[in-house]
């Protein structure tokens, strides 16, 4: 079974940093990906980046470039999140999804939401001021 949990979310202050866990089951990276998404009040899930396969191919919103890095731990089957130089835009709640069953995966050239599925509960971050 095939299952994705999102932990490590909080209040931080405005330029500091958070690291976001995804533990996942019930598939492997080698041919699929998983990618972290994003949801503010009011406004549509929005991803914000995604690694897959073994080479490790990963991507990032141009929002987030230069702040977060994705990351992996294969022997804990945990993909993280570590978020730098927070600002108040990235205050959402944050999601794990995987691509698990696509034809391939959905990364190196794009990951968007509908290709991804299995959600996890999600993981609230909020920065402050």
């Amino acid at each position: 079974q095939v299952q994705l949990v999102e932990s490590g979310g909080g209040l931080v202050q405005l330029g500091g940093s958070l690291r976001l866990s995804c533990a996942y089951s019930g598939f492997t990276l080698d041919d699929s990906a998983i990618g972290w998404f994003r949801q503010a009040p009011g406004k549509q899930r929005e991803g914000v980046s995604c690694i897959s396969n073994s080479n490790g191919i990963t991507n990032y919103a141009d929002s987030v470039k230069g702040r977060f890095t994705i990351s992996r731990d294969n022997a804990k089957n945990t993909v993280y999140l570590q978020m730098s130089s927070l600002e108040a835009d990235d205050t959402a709640v944050y999601y794990c999804a995987t691509d698990w069953g696509a034809p391939f995966p959905h990364c190196r050239d794009g990951f968007p939401v509908p290709e991804f599925g299995n959600w996890g509960q999600g993981t609230q971050v909020t920065v402050s001021s």
